[in-house]
């Protein structure tokens, strides 16, 4: 009795927590918990990722533990569920010939033991599917008819691409991120989660889980780091634009767009195909108007399902001897260096469209090119209404929104193409 409560003792977590960083991480994975129940910043995915981070810290749970095989010494007949291997005089396997073996050869044992459960989702977000999925149902719930009514509004998304190859060139030269790296960390200035996991997974995945929680916690706070950035660089004036009203698009519009895009953009950068494939092909589910039950299984219970393995996964790759580092406190401060100046870029941009095009363009507008869709666009609606109640930019701001969306899926398609092996 004594012998099994002591075994029982042993085998408990709390002999495990004998590293201080254990504890840290814990603490890590609590704030993020308060911030997505408490605060609601995002929380469909902070949630996940927050007890991800939790169950891959606890000692002893191994839920991102790799399959092992056991290998032990064994005379006789195979026990069940374990395969023989003769042993050669030097010790190792040796192949015999079906029929010839000898019973009264020494044998070795191999045991397989299962890995943990995260471990075998780790292995499919490795191929990219889960972010791709993702985009499907973002696709299956975006109208890309604000784009469609204003297409110099795709000058703007692309413009807020700007800070991510800014902040490339940045973490380049701080010496702490070879090129991959680097290209995982200035992704997060798309301020798009998913496109941030997908290439973070195929350049650094062992900085999967600081760059997936930098871009979500940036992409929660985008109401806060955005408008101080949009007022120093317009002036009360050009925050009082009125624009004219967009267009009315077609259905034939909405159902070529996704087409279109997908053909040019894939032959331009291939690379970008599984993101931008997957969102159009789920805008195409909402467009053309005979694949209901398509469409509302990719805007809500596949993309649902998708999210809960996603956040498990990517938390559970913050272990403390990952997430712990000097690289992880630069990956925090490059990533809203990087959110900072896509906003910048967009809203300049709009600036000088404003002064060259015919028709006014707010300059508001611009910063919601980044790409966290649609909360940049009511940002933008938000500070607009502060200076003239009577002023609506939400669906104005949406093109440049969805833009974004696309803009960032390309970028990383093509850092994809330039540092992936």
């Amino acid at each position: 009795m004594y012998d099994a409560l002591l075994n029982f003792l042993s085998s408990t977590g709390f002999v495990g927590l004998t590293d201080y960083r254990i504890f840290i991480m814990i603490a890590i994975a609590c704030v993020l918990l308060y911030l997505a129940i408490v605060k609601g910043f995002e929380p469909l995915l902070l949630v996940p990722i927050a007890f991800g981070v939790l169950l891959t810290n606890l000692p002893f749970a191994n839920m991102m533990h790799p399959p092992a095989v056991e290998v032990t010494p064994y005379f006789g007949e195979a026990p069940f569920g374990a395969t023989l291997v003769p042993v050669n005089q030097e010790g190792g396997p040796t192949k015999v010939p079906v029929g010839q073996e000898e019973t009264s050869t020494e044998y070795v044992v191999h045991t397989e033991k299962p890995g943990g459960i995260i471990g075998y989702l780790y292995k499919v977000l490795k191929t990219g599917l889960l972010p791709a999925l993702i985009f499907m149902g973002v696709g299956a719930m975006t109208d890309f008819g604000p784009l469609i009514a204003n297409p110099k509004s795709l000058l703007l998304g692309a413009a807020a691409q700007f800070g991510i190859f800014l902040t490339f060139i940045g973490a380049v030269a701080s010496g702490l991120f070879n090129a991959q790296e680097a290209a995982s960390v200035a992704i997060i200035g798309g301020a798009d989660g998913p496109t941030t996991i997908f290439l973070t997974s195929q350049l650094a995945p062992h900085l999967l889980g600081a760059t997936a929680i930098a871009a979500y916690s940036y992409m929660a706070l985008v109401p806060i780091i955005q408008p101080p950035i949009m007022k120093l660089l317009t002036t009360e004036k050009e925050r009082t634009i009125k624009m004219t009203q967009l267009r009315t698009v077609t259905k034939r519009e909405k159902i070529l767009f996704p087409i279109i895009v997908t053909i040019i953009v894939v032959l331009i950068v291939p690379a970008a195909a599984p993101l931008v494939g997957m969102l159009m092909l789920g805008n195409l589910f909402r467009e053309c108007g005979v694949v209901a039950r398509l469409e509302d299984t990719a805007k809500n219970a596949l993309i649902n399902i998708v999210t809960i393995f996603l956040g498990i996964t990517v938390g559970a790759t913050a272990t403390a001897d990952k997430f712990l580092t000097t690289q992880t406190l630069a990956i925090l401060g490059l990533g809203i260096v990087a959110f900072g100046f896509g906003t910048a870029s967009g809203v300049l941009l709009a600036k000088l469209m404003n002064k060259l095009s015919s028709t006014p363009i707010n300059p508001l507008i611009g910063s919601a090119g980044v790409s966290a869709v649609p909360m940049a666009a009511r940002v933008s609606q938000t500070v607009g209404s502060k200076y003239d109640p009577t002023n609506f930019l939400l669906m104005h701001a949406m093109g440049p929104n969805v833009a974004g969306v696309i803009g960032s899926a390309v970028a990383a398609g093509f850092l994809l193409v330039q540092f992936g092996n």
